[in-house]
């Protein structure tokens, strides 16, 4: 794989544990894995059974702490997924330039849509969401979930960079046209891609990454129903959630967003896996168009 970002440094497993020997020596002997494929901002490795050790990959923090510190120790008793709960944080070093953090490990096994029931993936994911924003929002930060209307300059770029069928400008502006979210904000993950799901015995029991957790419009954990990949399944998880038009339409235009920049930013060189998946969330939001 190919680098993903041109402002992307090296993290080799001797950078990290040189990292783990300067500051966290009772962590230094433990076995040290990279974990592939590798994320868009953040290299992984496996610290020990129990640990693992997560380093941005470009732009990274320059001041500790952040709401993943702050929040997911709060989070984690009250969801009925497993996730990574932070235990200690880094500093920069001369060889390496931003905060760093070791969270607890997420036992079980990544996925691929090929490899798991569709159907029963939207099930586990609606049981996740309806937790999350049933949480109380007060003093929660603001995340990812922004009106749709306040994406559409900085969509402007990708379209024009974007190759492929042109009508998705159109798809796009019915979905910024749709009526805005006038709830109170809810708790999301923001990034609910296949790839952040843990799954055991067939079932999602752990999510990772919420670098982009926070509250706002509930809109965008939903554009998650067309990154099933399965018209079935996306109907499946509209029905349990019973999410209303103007919501589908916006949750439909951040699924589009994130296609449409993927595939104008990635390669099929430098990450593969990623770009085929934004193909195939495009080609299902495209075929309902009438």
């Amino acid at each position: 794989m190919g680098r993903m970002h041109r402002d992307e440094i090296d993290i080799s497993q001797a950078l990290v544990r040189c990292l783990l020997e300067e500051q966290f020596p009772k962590w230094a002997e433990l076995s040290l894995r990279r974990i592939e494929p590798a994320g868009t901002d953040n290299a992984i490795f496996r610290l020990g059974d129990d640990l693992c050790v997560r380093l941005p990959r470009h732009e990274g923090p320059t001041k500790p702490g952040g709401k993943e510190i702050e929040w997911l120790p709060r989070l984690a008793p009250l969801l009925p997924v497993d996730i990574p709960v932070p235990v200690a944080q880094g500093s920069p070093t001369e060889s390496y330039p931003w905060y760093w953090d070791i969270y607890t490990w997420v036992h079980g096994t990544t996925t691929s849509m090929k490899a798991i029931d569709t159907i029963q993936a939207a099930r586990d994911l609606c049981e996740l969401l309806s937790s999350l924003q049933s949480l109380n929002p007060m003093g929660a930060p603001p995340g990812r979930g922004i009106a749709l209307a306040e994406r559409d300059e900085a969509m402007r770029y990708w379209f024009a960079r974007f190759e492929g069928d042109q009508s998705v400008l159109e798809e796009w502006q019915r979905a910024v046209a749709a009526p805005a979210w006038d709830g109170p904000p809810t708790w999301h993950h923001g990034d609910l891609d296949v790839r952040n799901w843990v799954v055991r015995q067939g079932r999602i029991a752990g999510v990772i990454d919420w670098a982009s957790m926070g509250v706002g419009d509930p809109a965008c954990d939903l554009m998650v129903a067309w990154k099933l990949h399965s018209a079935d399944a996306r109907d499946v998880f509209r029905e349990t959630l019973q999410v209303d038009h103007a919501t589908w339409q916006r949750a439909r235009g951040w699924a589009l967003s994130q296609a449409v920049a993927i595939l104008a930013y990635y390669t099929p060189e430098n990450n593969p896996i990623l770009f085929r998946e934004a193909e195939h969330w495009l080609e299902l939001i495209l075929s309902e168009r009438t």
